[in-house]
């Protein structure tokens, strides 16, 4: 695997080597034996569980995160390879709701018959299970896109036993958001991820905690976009909107000085995304967007530490298992790209990070695994039966094993409504293979190419690993359940 970014590594070292042809079929061909599935027993029988979700929070933010860093990363373990297969809003959060791949919940975009709240069976989700299996479940935040817009403000999905999300635009209102409270409708005006939090401890330190095991899903907003706009906010590009106090904290920060940004890679297909051109101008505006991001993650940041405390202080922390992730990767100016959805490392990528009891402290794994895993596994910390096929494992046996290699199959759809897909392909180790819609493909090594700025896909010395992705991507593109790839490879 490449070394990691941001807090937990850095890739800079490997940016100035030379594309050295020094693979081998080998790199990518499936070892005939799979490693044994690591003994796991565990710690504590039925544990609360708190999941920390932040909208559109990228990997790299956690540069900008020293308190998660320190509360989280510090006191668990870090899993530096995890994605979203899918890496776009809803279909993510399908994904944490359900342990299925995007093409199995049928939730596959944001908008349209196959996209948002109206299109998401409710049924035989995670909640529900859980509540199965003797838990309390609670919501805060932004639910799926889509949530209270015709007639839907007061829906209250199946499975929550305390539901507080926010409702159809003024999910993207951060001063002035309402929130669906068991169906009764309040509108706050204060910052939102102060509300958020604020609503998240509210439920941790309610005294029928005492009585059951309980799940949470807190999802924030920040850092994706809002408003309202500030009067030098850029013309042209969305921005997210920071705190009061936190506004100008970064001014003049850049962006980040890598080699994949505004590039489109070598021998990139036509139908690439990243063939798009940034002038100085919009360059500029980026540049302003990504600075704005990182001052919008400071109150998520302070948010994070106060759930540690207020755990802490409710003598809960102990038997608190903590997950911290995102929906998608991010990137402002990354491959052309002002956003997530393609197939690029910094888009797939999404912050993992599992602190609580039986869970090593201090580690940095670069295990592959993707965001289906994560619902799959809560299942199985929790006792419970899923409702659903899983197309996810439970990651937990893997937290003290070797780094591991695993086949994750990649999809992406068309935003606006789902009926055609843009891409699939196939994570594995070191290699990223994408097929598009009209055929063309891209292949990327990134132990030769981190920052994957050169397609290996017309290059005829790549042709056995080509072949080999290809197939993958045959095998498992309409995966289900038992028919999706699950086993683990020693990686190196």
């Amino acid at each position: 695997m490449p070394e990691s970014s941001g807090p937990l590594g850095s890739l800079g070292s490997l940016a100035g080597k030379a594309f050295a042809r020094v693979s081998s079929a080998d790199q990518v061909m499936i070892p005939s034996t799979p490693t044994p599935t690591p003994d796991w027993t565990p710690y504590s029988t039925q544990p609360n569980i708190l999941m920390i979700t932040a909208d559109d929070l990228a990997y790299d933010d956690l540069e900008f995160m020293p308190h998660t860093r320190q509360l989280l990363a510090a006191q668990g373990t870090s899993l530096t390879e995890a994605i979203a297969p899918t890496p776009i809003c809803v279909p993510a959060r399908a994904s944490l709701l359900t342990g299925q791949y995007s093409q199995n919940h049928h939730t596959v975009t944001i908008n349209g018959e196959r996209g948002g709240y109206e299109a998401m069976d409710h049924t035989g989700t995670l909640p529900e299970a859980l509540q199965e299996a003797g838990y309390d479940t609670l919501f805060a935040g932004k639910y799926l896109n889509g949530y209270g817009l015709r007639g839907t403000a007061k829906d209250v999905p199946p499975g929550w036993t305390d539901w507080r999300a926010t409702t159809d635009m003024s999910t993207y209102n951060f001063i002035r958001p309402r929130i669906n409270h068991n169906g009764k409708l309040t509108t706050y005006h204060r910052y939102t991820t102060y509300v958020m939090r604020d609503q998240a401890n509210e439920m941790i330190s309610a005294p029928e905690r005492a009585d059951k095991p309980w799940y949470m899903w807190l999802n924030y907003v920040a850092p994706h976009h809002g408003g309202p706009a500030d009067p030098d906010d850029p013309e042209g590009t969305s921005t997210t909107r920071p705190a009061a106090e936190d506004k100008h904290s970064f001014d003049g920060l850049e962006l980040p000085d890598l080699p994949y940004m505004f590039r489109t890679p070598s021998d990139a297909p036509r139908i690439s995304p990243s063939r798009k051109f940034f002038d100085a101008e919009g360059r500029a505006e980026l540049r302003i967007a990504h600075e704005q991001r990182v001052e919008a993650v400071q109150a998520l940041d302070r948010a994070v530490a106060s759930h540690v405390l207020r755990l802490q202080e409710t003598g809960q922390l102990d038997n608190t298992i903590i997950i911290f992730s995102s929906d998608n990767g991010y990137t402002t100016g990354g491959h052309n790209i002002n956003g997530k959805l393609m197939h690029y490392r910094e888009t797939q990528r999404i912050p993992l990070i599992l602190r609580g009891p039986g869970i090593p402290v201090g580690r940095t794994l670069s295990t592959g695994v993707g965001n289906p895993d994560i619902a799959t596994t809560v299942m199985a910390i929790a006792g419970a039966e899923p409702g659903r096929p899983q197309d996810g494992v439970n990651i937990m046996p893997w937290l003290t094993a070797p780094p591991q290699n695993r086949v994750l199959p990649l999809s992406a759809w068309r935003v606006n409504d789902g009926r055609k897909q843009i891409y699939s392909g196939i994570r594995f180790g070191d290699w990223t293979y994408a097929r598009f819609s009209d055929g063309s493909e891209e292949l990327y090594n990134m132990a030769e190419d981190p920052y994957q700025i050169r397609s290996l896909a017309l290059l005829p010395e790549y042709a056995d690993e080509l072949a080999q992705l290809r197939a993958l991507d045959k095998k498992y593109a309409h995966c289900a359940g038992d028919t999706c790839p699950k086993e683990f490879y020693p990686a190196g």
